[in-house]
């Protein structure tokens, strides 16, 4: 089945702007927990994630600075 006219404009778009989609195996526990938390602080999961991700990156190179 061909993908629709928005959805490959989706895709360039994304493609351009550099978003890629990553897959992880994390405890279901885990990712429950996250998404109720995320949703009881009015942010989005991917948001979240790429806050703690820059933040840990962050951390590590200025380990490496000293």
């Amino acid at each position: 089945m061909a993908a629709s006219k928005q959805t490959l404009r989706n895709q360039r778009y994304q493609d351009k702007a550099g978003w890629v989609s990553k897959s992880y195996k994390l405890k279901r526990e885990t990712v429950e927990e996250f998404a109720k938390a995320c949703e009881k602080q009015g942010v989005s999961q991917a948001g979240q994630l790429s806050k703690m991700m820059k933040e840990y990156i962050e951390h590590v190179n200025g380990e490496h600075l000293e």
